[in-house]
């Protein structure tokens, strides 16, 4: 295994675009403050360069030339990415990959006992960039920017943080988008992976930290699922498993989300069947109509109701025009916002991985499977979550005696809820670690 540091001296340094309304007028406020720059390196090409993105906005309001993918690709600039080269890989379904990398990110210092490391894990659209400013080849602020930092909960005075971009993902690790042997994409060719897949890639990282142990692995929907599969699947390797609006398996309405997202990118002719690089435009409809069904899940009803009724967007006339109400407004500007940072394959991938997910599959069931546990197990839901409703945390406690009640974080905003509400969020995850330490 190799490590490449990032061009972290060179350049500046959301899972889920997270958007919090302002005042009165129902629009979204995205991004965080700038935080910690990670440690200087020496910038190592990674391959050869790729054609700029879509049309997003550049300083001074230039476009950049458009490309079919919002992914990271090699040549471009790394920002605070580092590399760790893992292997070959034979996956869970009988897929193979020849060599995997993983793009990752760090803060903090591990320590010369090296026990202090804690990992977090990403959901869907996110990445290995939890901290730190928007810049070159990271086109979003960090999507838990308030907790990781000094003082922070996540304090990296005390705890050396890392987070690394799932396998199947398009910021960096292996993906659709990579370059296969051949040299040409994965595209269409990317095999099959499932959640345990990602985790034991994230292992394969671990060993190249030299971290054999976690204090914490902390992760919220998509990283929920890979935190549970940490502790289970690596029981000596967790000492504190936090898992956040997440589930032990994806349930029957998960699944059937999921198919409508997949077959809507699908149905895009520009999808071709998933090799579309190299091709002016991607399929940015099939992407964007897959974010808009996501996002409602994503949100409570209550929310939207209150934020944005039945208003219509500006001047505009939904009734008998092609105006839109402001909700569809809304639903758009996100769809727009993830074509140009993410990967239509990448998300096709990961949902079918999310779909996967079963965490009792091959174990004699989930309660067995739990059964496995050795962390301490701190679970939290949110209270207005539709998408992973407070029940699926409870039957995940219910099958772990030494596991405390579930935590349970109030907001209005749904499943985001563990995105946005960072101060309660950040208290479970401070008290979990603090408490871990203490046992």
């Amino acid at each position: 295994m190799t490590l490449t540091r990032s061009a972290a001296d060179l350049a500046p340094s959301v899972a889920v675009d997270v958007d919090v309304p302002t005042a009165a007028t129902g629009t979204a406020a995205t991004g965080t403050a700038a935080t910690h720059a990670a440690a200087a390196g020496v910038a190592q090409p990674v391959g050869r360069a790729a054609r700029g993105t879509g049309d997003e906005l550049l300083p001074m309001g230039r476009r950049a030339p458009r490309r079919a993918t919002g992914a990271w690709l090699e040549g471009d600039p790394p920002a605070a990415r580092r590399f760790a080269d893992v292997g070959a890989l034979a996956l869970e379904m009988g897929g193979r990959l020849p060599a995997v990398r993983v793009a990752y990110e760090t803060w903090g210092t591990l320590n010369p006992a090296r026990d202090n490391a804690v990992l977090v894990e990403h959901a869907l659209t996110g990445d290995a960039h939890v901290s730190g400013p928007a810049g070159p080849g990271q086109p979003t602020p960090g999507w838990w920017d308030g907790l990781v930092g000094p003082g922070r909960p996540l304090d990296t005075d005390r705890w050396f943080v890392v987070a690394g971009n799932v396998l199947g993902g398009c910021q960096g690790s292996t993906g659709p988008s990579s370059l296969a042997p051949d040299g040409a994409a994965w595209g269409s060719r990317f095999p099959f992976c499932t959640i345990r897949d990602q985790v034991a890639v994230e292992a394969r990282l671990a060993d190249a930290l030299g971290i054999d142990s976690w204090a914490g692995v902390v992760g919220g929907s998509m990283g929920g699922m890979r935190a549970l599969e940490w502790a289970v699947s690596y029981p000596d390797r967790v000492r504190s498993c936090m898992v956040l609006a997440s589930t032990a398996y994806a349930s029957a309405e998960q699944i059937a989300w999921c198919q409508a997202q997949v077959l809507a990118i699908r149905a895009d002719p520009r999808f071709a069947g998933g090799d579309y690089y190299g091709q002016p435009t991607g399929p940015d409809v099939g992407l964007g109509i897959a974010r808009r069904i996501a996002h409602v899940t994503y949100r409570s009803e209550t929310e939207l109701a209150q934020r944005f009724g039945r208003e219509p967007q500006g001047q505009e006339q939904p009734l008998g025009s092609r105006g839109r109400y402001a909700v569809e407004s809304y639903l758009d500007h996100h769809a727009d916002k993830l074509a140009a940072r993410f990967d239509a394959n990448s998300y096709v991938v990961l949902t079918n991985a999310m779909s996967s997910h079963d965490i009792g599959r091959g174990r004699g069931g989930v309660g067995a499977a739990l059964g496995r546990l050795t962390a301490d197990l701190v679970v939290a839901s949110v209270d207005s979550d539709r998408l992973y409703p407070p029940r699926l945390s409870e039957e995940i406690v219910a099958h772990v005696p030494t596991a405390a009640p579930v935590q349970q974080v109030s907001s209005p905003y749904g499943h985001d809820g563990f995105l946005i509400e960072i101060g309660q969020v950040g208290a479970i995850v401070r008290k979990a670690l603090v408490d871990s330490q203490i046992r």
